[in-house]
């Protein structure tokens, strides 16, 4: 599961964006609010992409942070600020950030975000063919621009938005088992759904494969084969 630093001071806000990000499958390993703060945790827990807020009370600010953190890594930063001025930006793109995130933002706004992040992680890790696809198991690849697509050699395979989305966050887990309410709060998020329901598009998704590249994990959730 892809761990996130949460580096934000108005709770609320930090909370709120937590909540979000569990729902979404990712795993929140801290909040802080400082700039000590952010350096312990980030070397106590190596997130793989930390959410960093740029105006800081009683601290350095985001960037500052970036740029200490980035001197003896190459982690994937997003900015989250109120401000948008050319300055701001400025300073901002200079760290090369994944995203940058304008406050207030919605749930959609942190889930794009979050994918580009992710998607430019895996583009970093991961083996990718001549035809910039990524490998998973029995010759099926995907690939991610602009959206995620799955193929079996060269053959494109049709799947439905939730379908989509189902596989997206197998993937996004890197092998990993994913738990079945993450994977229900990801795709249906706020909405009521009934137990068959996620059964129901496992076996329609898993249908459209010659081999089985999903696997059910009893009574915990699904992980997907990368090799």
């Amino acid at each position: 599961m892809i761990k996130i630093l949460i580096v934000e001071d108005e709770t609320i806000v930090a909370l709120d964006t937590q909540s979000t990000l569990i729902k979404l499958g990712y795993e929140v390993t801290d909040i802080v609010t400082t700039y000590e703060e952010a350096l312990f945790s980030f070397s106590k827990n190596k997130p793989d992409i930390i959410l960093m807020d740029i105006f800081l009370k009683n601290s350095l600010s985001g960037i500052d942070i970036a740029k200490k953190i980035n001197e003896n890594s190459n982690t994937a930063i997003i900015f989250m600020s109120a401000y948008c001025d050319d300055e701001t930006l400025d300073k901002a793109a200079k760290i090369e950030p994944f995203a940058y995130l304008v406050k207030p933002f919605n749930r959609n706004d942190l889930k794009s975000s979050m994918n580009i992040a992710t998607y430019k992680l895996q583009k970093r890790s991961e083996k990718i063919d001549e035809n910039g696809k990524y490998k998973l198991s029995h010759d099926y690849y995907y690939s991610i621009e602009p959206y995620l697509k799955v193929y079996f050699k060269n053959q494109e395979i049709d799947l439905t938005k939730n379908e989509r989305l189902f596989l997206e966050i197998l993937i996004k887990a890197k092998g990993e088992v994913v738990r079945f309410s993450e994977i229900e709060n990801y795709i249906w998020f706020d909405k009521q759904i009934s137990d068959s329901t996620l059964r129901t598009l496992m076996h329609r998704t898993t249908s459209k494969f010659n081999h089985k590249i999903i696997k059910s994990v009893s009574s915990i959730g699904y992980k997907i084969n990368f090799s």
